[in-house]
């Protein structure tokens, strides 16, 4: 076996895949042709199947996932016709279970390696090269004579048998542009019936000296982004201290992603990360999924929604780390209402992030197992996604799709922060409520069908506020020129509205912004920016109320009009800054008079 590729279709370009390189590290010694080959789901299948043939492999190895079992199944069938002969293996946690299905639907895979696969596949190599005694090679599946054989599963490796995943020179020069994923452990304390974690009983935890230096080998060689695959990274609070102490210590600019338990954080843990994380350094993942408690219990999920209020609270107030919670919908007798709900409680802790997913029915879960008794109906293939149960039908399901399209484009991408902030506090009854009229309104305009730039998001929020009569609408347009000027890097060409001031007016307040800046800020002041610079990177524009006042306060103050500065720096990596002057205090006779 000289020539062996390990190949996986990621869902993004800047994903790298785990699994093939621990595979790699763990047979290259004995196997030193082992090449990994990565593609995206994006990539047309022949340009796949070409870049493989041009290796001339004898053997290569697909890690299969719900987001690339269908599109690698195209690639397997064409690979197979080309070349007869080739040895097609398939692992990862989308064939580990219901592993005859795969081979009976599978005929041009020789093996499948189910479970945790470094071991495993050596062995399989071995056999291959040697006496092709198959049997002897646990946790696999293979045919003899015409049936699907499947040997008993493989005990758990001891981890730190496992040779570094981390250290291959060709991936040195993507380390900058590539998220880079890192585990300290395997396994998860917890029994939810959705995951596939829960199968595993039991956490195991690598060396922590060989963590430190693998974490440190990353960092000194130009990794931007380490997302950490552990499923509950702070089950074990001294090894995630130590951690968390070390990176402090050594990230360099560095960006560290957990997945925690944020119901089990020890406040001492969240005093330190508090006084001591540099802001920006770590994000939270948070999966919350449910706050109804007889969902929880229905899916074996321990969850305390009190505790975890106080972590999502506590870490929020520091201002030193992004969370981004998860909710799923569709978990058993959570009915619409029910998710509305479970949306409005985690909504109003303020996330940075609030990812809505659907409940899939991965093979080998609890909760495909129960499909029956729930009344679930899902999809036939990957990605399994529920189609409705007997309280959420298809109907309610496809209301809530529109919650998530909305929230995506205008919570989770940060476009409209300051005015949705403002339309869920004053206008709405509540979040749910905003995100689901207007996901509504954006598909009865089927603007889902079509593309859309930044000023097309203003533009379309604007015409659903102006179709259902919003009350106070010029302070709502206040806030949305603030937040499109704050979502340029540099000073925007064009704009959505009419300017409130004509140009006569526009240049006699940059004449005095130039000769009194001070009457801005003295912060305005030390920017030092003369009369032309003003013309070229500075906007300007009227607030029919108190703006300065709304940003410290939440407060509504409408009896004065106030000037909006926004200046936007020369160097783009910079970004803008926005001040405020009462019309008054500028001395000039602006706005339409």
């Amino acid at each position: 076996m000289k020539n062996i590729v390990l190949s996986t279709l990621n869902a993004k370009f800047i994903h790298t895949s785990l699994a093939l390189r621990y595979l790699k590290s763990y047979s290259q010694q004995d196997f030193p042709g082992i090449q990994i080959a990565e593609y995206t789901i994006k990539d047309p299948a022949m340009n796949i199947v070409s870049d493989l043939y041009q290796r001339k492999p004898e053997l290569v190895g697909f890690s299969c996932y719900i987001w690339n079992i269908e599109e690698t199944i195209v690639v397997i069938g064409m690979l197979k016709k080309i070349m007869p002969e080739l040895i097609i293996v398939l692992g990862g946690p989308e064939v580990s279970y219901d592993t005859e299905y795969w081979m009976n639907r599978l005929p041009e895979v020789d093996f499948i390696v189910t479970g945790e696969g470094e071991e495993t596949f050596h062995h399989l190599l071995t056999e291959l090269k040697g006496d092709r005694a198959f049997y002897s090679v646990f946790g696999m599946a293979y045919r003899k004579d015409g049936r699907t054989v499947i040997t008993p599963p493989r005990p758990k490796l001891k981890l730190d048998d496992i040779p570094t995943p981390h250290r291959f020179a060709e991936d040195l020069p993507s380390l900058a542009n590539r998220v880079v994923y890192f585990e300290t452990s395997r396994g998860c304390p917890f029994s939810c019936q959705f995951c596939l974690s829960s199968i595993e009983v039991g956490v195991r935890y690598f060396d922590m000296e060989r963590t430190k230096s693998d974490l440190l080998y990353l960092i000194r060689s130009g990794a931007k982004l380490i997302k950490f695959v552990d499923r509950t990274f702070n089950i074990k609070r001294d090894y995630a201290m130590e951690i968390f102490e070390f990176l402090i210590q050594n990230h360099s600019g560095c960006v560290f992603q957990f997945e925690i338990t944020a119901d089990i954080m020890r406040p001492e843990v969240l005093d330190y990360l508090a006084e001591h994380a540099p802001a920006g350094t770590f994000r939270f993942e948070i999966g919350v999924q449910s706050t109804n408690d007889l969902t929880n219990s229905l899916v074996k999920r321990r969850q305390n929604f009190t505790k975890l209020t106080r972590t999502v609270t506590k870490v929020k107030e520091s201002g030193k780390i992004d969370q981004h919670l998860d909710l799923i919908a569709g978990l058993p007798e959570e009915d619409y209402g029910s998710f509305r709900k479970t949306f409005n409680d985690v909504f109003e802790l303020g996330p940075e992030e609030l990812q809505l997913g659907f409940l899939k029915m991965l093979r080998g879960t609890g909760m495909r197992q129960d499909a029956e008794k729930y009344g679930y109906i899902y999809m036939d293939h990957a990605p399994y996604e529920i189609l409705g149960n007997s309280i959420l039908p298809f109907s309610d399901l496809v209301r809530i799709k529109r919650v998530e399209d909305v929230l995506e484009k205008y919570w989770n991408a940060h476009r409209l922060d300051h005015t949705v902030s403002y339309l869920i506090k004053y206008e709405f009854a509540t979040a749910f409520d905003f995100f689901q009229e207007f996901g509504d309104f954006w598909e009865e305009r089927g603007w889902q069908k079509i593309g859309h730039q930044l000023e097309d998001l203003f533009t379309r929020l604007h015409a659903f506020l102006k179709d259902r009569g919003t009350q106070g609408l010029e302070l709502v347009e206040g806030l949305m020129k603030l937040d499109y000027f704050l979502n340029h890097k540099y000073k925007p060409r064009k704009i959505w509205w009419q300017f409130t001031l004509d140009k006569t007016q526009q240049s006699d307040y940059m004449r005095m912004l130039a000769e009194w800046p001070e009457r801005v800020s003295t912060q305005f002041a030390a920017l030092r920016i003369g009369e032309k610079d003003l013309h070229k990177h500075v906007m300007l524009e009227v607030i029919p109320f108190k703006l300065d006042q709304y940003l410290a306060t939440g407060e509504i103050d409408r009896s004065d009009e106030q000037l909006l500065i926004v200046y936007f720096p020369p160097d783009a990596a910079t970004p803008p800054q926005a001040f405020t002057l009462a019309k008054e205090a500028a001395g000039v006779s602006g706005g339409k008079d």
